[in-house]
């Protein structure tokens, strides 16, 4: 742990307020950035998915129920596996309370996975889940570049975070938006992947504040304490 000074609450005061400027400057750039990706040019949806829900099978503007815009959480779970990976289960656990939030503000939500729906309704009921997490039966996560076939793995590298990239397992995680216009035509608008998600995850930024914070260094990877919230006990 690194020493810390240990000053008047005068000092401290006049330290914070100085900070504070920093902090106000970050601010005022995400409110900028936040204008400037609104601005992003859209592109039309021309495929026609399909997804296992528990209401039945739905399209991807069926997902919208009667919101004009869609956000969706790429949640890693492979079909073969017994459950999600455990770093997107750490999103996961923010979003029963976001739902109703969204929802009053024209906004639907979903988490994906390519696991069959059986799998995906069993880890909802142990981890008190009920956000809708919803199964793609198709190319939806291979498109948006969270899932990779096995001729892909193969050859080492693939396409993510609008890079190439050395990948070892078969999905990713990211964040997708949608809108959907008045004659049902669905727009994808935005996507993020890798450290661009982490402004969705509200314990990160908690753990930001805190007087270590994420303190992540000399991990084998950063998110290597990370657990199902199950497997942490009391």
């Amino acid at each position: 742990m690194a020493q810390h000074r240990i000053v008047s609450h005068e000092e401290w005061l006049q330290a914070r307020k100085h900070f504070l400027a920093k902090e106000k400057e970050l601010t005022h750039l995400r409110d900028e950035l936040s204008r400037q990706r609104q601005q992003l040019p859209w592109e039309r949806v021309e495929k026609n998915y399909a997804f296992d829900t528990d209401q039945g099978q739905a399209t991807l503007a069926e997902l919208f129920g009667e919101r004009n815009q869609l956000m969706v959480y790429h949640l890693m779970y492979a079909p073969e596996w017994e459950i999600s990976c455990k770093s997107c289960a750490f999103w996961a656990d923010h979003f029963n309370g976001i739902v109703p939030h969204l929802a009053q503000h024209g906004v639907a939500f979903a988490a994906i996975s390519r696991a069959p729906l059986a799998k995906l309704q069993k880890q909802a009921r142990e981890f008190g889940w009920k956000f809708p997490w919803i199964s793609s039966l198709d190319d939806f996560n291979y498109d948006y570049n969270v899932s990779f076939r096995p001729e892909t793995l193969e050859q080492g590298e693939a396409y993510y975070n609008y890079g190439t990239i050395k990948v070892s397992g078969t999905d990713y995680p990211g964040v997708s938006a949608f809108f959907r216009d008045e004659s049902g035509v669905v727009y994808h608008t935005y996507s993020a992947y890798s450290r661009g998600i982490d402004i969705f995850n509200a314990a990160y930024q908690y753990l930001d504040a805190a007087p270590l914070g994420r303190n992540e260094e000399g991990l084998a990877y950063p998110m290597e304490w990370v657990k199902h919230h199950i497997a942490y006990g009391s």
